[in-house]
């Protein structure tokens, strides 16, 4: 098909608290008109997506693509973390798409790292990343997103797909193992999501106020890690480093489940709001600390995705021309 063809191209990146939007006019051309909709102020999908058109003056898209923070695996999508429930294909002819690619937004997320620039990233460790080695991916935001990169002897990026974010969470100390089992009690699985995204913020500190017999004041995660970074409040403290700590381990099962030598990347909202807080926590340590296998994970560099412009939007520019 003549690439030309399948522009204008809407690209989109649907989590569970935003869903960010862009534009390519044409092959090679930037993403123009990026823009943010809160999720809860559309009923459906279609609702948001018209909106986007309506506003920026958009004329009738060709291909589209997005990701999304759920898995797909088949026409009918109900989100996890957000009430919207939709067909793809009824999205397609409703908005009259040649082409309407849906993906998981991790997916997306790992198709854009090769495109990143170094400025784009903070590392956290480690050493250099080996040229082709698997990659590993993963972010707390309203859920917490797993994914990777292989590459292929003929040089091609093949993305995971996957709901690493769902795998049962373990302690290293009596300290964790007792927040954990206030997780368990409350939500019967203790999932790594529950602890390592917005909601599991929330969830660590009510766990730690509930250990250490206080009352939980009425906060949201962003005042949870506001209070930790002003040291105003110990069990929010505490949060923060508990919610690093738990991140450390999870990055390093999955830089060991995927022998992740081409560099672990943290995506998600989280992170790289919270800036070089990683640097002084024990993430690091965490992430290292897998006994016999110190000193291979000790090699592997951990990066933050600090990018301006939502990295998903361009892995779902990248999916139309490769999956």
């Amino acid at each position: 098909m003549n690439q030309q063809f399948t522009y204008p191209r809407l690209l989109g990146d649907i989590g569970g608290t935003n869903a960010r939007f862009a534009w390519q006019e044409a092959e090679g051309a930037p993403l123009t008109d990026i823009a943010t909709l809160p999720c809860a102020d559309f009923a459906t999908v279609l609702d948001a997506i018209r909106e986007y058109l309506r506003a920026h003056g958009k004329a009738q898209p060709r291909w589209s693509a997005m990701g999304i923070a759920n898995p797909i695996t088949g026409d009918r999508v109900q989100m996890t973390n957000h009430h919207w429930s939709f067909s793809i294909s009824e999205v397609q002819r409703d908005l009259g798409l040649d082409r309407y690619l849906l993906i998981n937004d991790f997916t997306a997320l790992a198709l854009s790292l090769p495109a990143l620039e170094r400025a784009q990233l903070r590392q956290v460790g480690g050493g250099d990343a080996v040229p082709g080695g698997p990659i590993a991916l993963l972010g707390a935001g309203t859920g917490l997103g797993v994914s990777g990169l292989l590459q292929t002897a003929g040089g091609q990026s093949v993305p995971l797909n996957g709901e690493g974010g769902h795998v049962t969470l373990g302690g290293v100390d009596a300290r964790e193992d007792a927040v954990i089992a206030v997780l368990r009690r409350r939500y019967g699985h203790a999932s790594a999501e529950r602890a390592l995204s917005g909601p599991g913020i929330v969830a660590l500190y009510e766990a730690l106020c509930e250990l250490d017999g206080v009352a939980a004041k009425p906060m949201t995660a962003a005042t949870i890690t506001a209070a930790a970074q002003a040291g105003q409040d110990a069990q929010a403290v505490e949060t923060e480093a508990v919610f690093f700590s738990l991140l450390g381990t999870v990055a390093g099962n999955l830089a060991l489940s995927l022998g992740a030598r081409g560099g672990v990347y943290i995506g998600g909202g989280i992170v790289p709001r919270l800036g070089d807080r990683i640097l002084s926590s024990s993430f690091r340590s965490r992430f290292e600390s897998k006994g016999r296998f110190q000193p291979y994970l000790a090699s592997i560099p951990v990066f933050v995705v600090a990018a301006e412009v939502s990295p998903a939007l361009i892995g779902a520019a990248r999916a139309l021309d490769v999956l």
